[in-house]
């Protein structure tokens, strides 16, 4: 049994690469999407701001995992914040399921709400190159397109929340 690649998971999913804020940069197929969270907007602003926008653009928030707060928990010390967001387009997510049960493995889409040690917050996502996988995986073109849109409305909620946007 062939197993898609890593980026090929990825791509599928919508994470593909776009003009950031500020970016890491680029790699050959898989990379990370980092957006600077604005020093003025708190955690907690861009958290809900990325809650609101998601609910705007209809991809569900799924799952919150206050990972740091779990680290807390465990070992009595206080943690710089690292919480999980989960989104999914449940139709597109199932049209990747049909086409390829591998690729719910993947699913859903993750951004990452992240503390640096300097306090300064940060967004981040995986960034795959989906023209390429699309190409590769032979992707029906509608299929390629609802992909692209989920991926655009990830970066709409990470730039929503880097500016405090709701």
């Amino acid at each position: 049994m062939r197993f898609p690649t890593l980026a090929a998971c990825f791509a599928l999913l919508g994470l593909l690469a776009a003009p950031a804020i500020e970016a890491a940069p680029k790699a050959a197929a898989t990379d990370v999407y980092k957006v600077a969270i604005d020093r003025s907007v708190s955690l907690t602003d861009a958290a809900d701001s990325m809650r609101l926008r998601a609910n705007a653009l209809n991809l569900k928030l799924v799952a919150e995992m206050p990972l740091s707060k779990q680290v807390e928990v465990m070992t009595g010390t206080t943690e710089r914040t690292i919480t999980i967001f989960q989104f999914c387009d449940a139709v597109t997510a199932r049209d990747l399921i049909v086409l390829n049960l591998d690729f719910s493995v993947y699913m859903p889409c993750r951004i990452a709400l992240i503390e640096d040690a300097d306090g300064r917050g940060w967004l981040v996502m995986m960034d795959v190159n989906v023209d390429a996988v699309a190409k590769e995986k032979r992707l029906p073109q509608a299929l390629k397109v609802r992909i692209e849109a989920v991926r655009q409305a990830l970066v709409e909620i990470m730039q929503a929340g880097a500016s405090g946007a709701l």
